[in-house]
């Protein structure tokens, strides 16, 4: 029985205490290494999301809340581009009137997103989240007695990092809610003016 004890039984426990050991060190390491690739993804979408906004912005004097609006936008609006040909600080080419501007339209597709714009439908999804939207909220509020508008679009770390350890997600929202900081990825904010910088940079 000693034998069986000490040939057998011990090697197996000492070979499963170490693989807890591994897994215990390593889970905290695969976790870290799917939240960051996540979050390039989405951040890279939050950004096209920003750059659409500004352009929209630039047309319509406010921001949309509606993703729907602003993938219509990106596929059939256009911008106006103003081209000057010559330069104001030549005076003799000004007064000959060979200074000029003339405006153009261009679509938005044409113009943005080159070489991303086939996944504009998607734009609205979080990634890795099997279809859950992103949160998009707009508002023109009143700051220092002038109307702003501001937007902000977000995606929360229970959907964008679903089906990673649970646990680590829970620590991860707790943390960033007891620094005051959005337990997510967000560009923009419809409390605070911040120049649609995202949390990320």
């Amino acid at each position: 029985m000693k034998k069986v004890l000490t040939f057998i039984i011990l090697p197996l426990l000492i070979i499963y205490l170490g693989y807890v050991l591994y897994s215990s060190i390593q889970e905290p390491v695969q976790f870290d290494n799917a939240k960051k690739f996540r979050e390039q993804v989405a951040v890279e979408r939050l950004k096209d999301i920003r750059t659409l906004q500004v352009a929209y912005k630039s047309k319509y004097g406010k921001f949309t809340g509606s993703f729907d609006t602003l993938i219509n936008f990106y596929k059939n609006d256009s911008l106006t581009v103003i081209k000057q040909v010559g330069s104001m600080d030549d005076s003799l080419a000004v007064a000959q009137k060979r200074v000029y501007r003339d405006s153009i339209q261009i679509m938005v597709r044409d113009t943005l997103l080159k070489g991303r714009g086939n996944f504009v439908d998607s734009i609205k999804f979080i990634p890795f989240s099997g279809g859950d939207t992103m949160l998009l909220k707009s508002v023109v509020k009143k700051v220092s007695g002038v109307n702003v508008p501001l937007f902000e679009a977000s995606a929360p770390f229970d959907v964008l990092l679903r089906g990673l350890d649970r646990q680590l997600i829970v620590n991860l929202n707790a943390e960033r809610n007891d620094t005051g900081r959005y337990p997510g990825l967000k560009v923009g904010d419809v409390d605070v003016p911040n120049n649609n910088a995202g949390n990320w940079e």
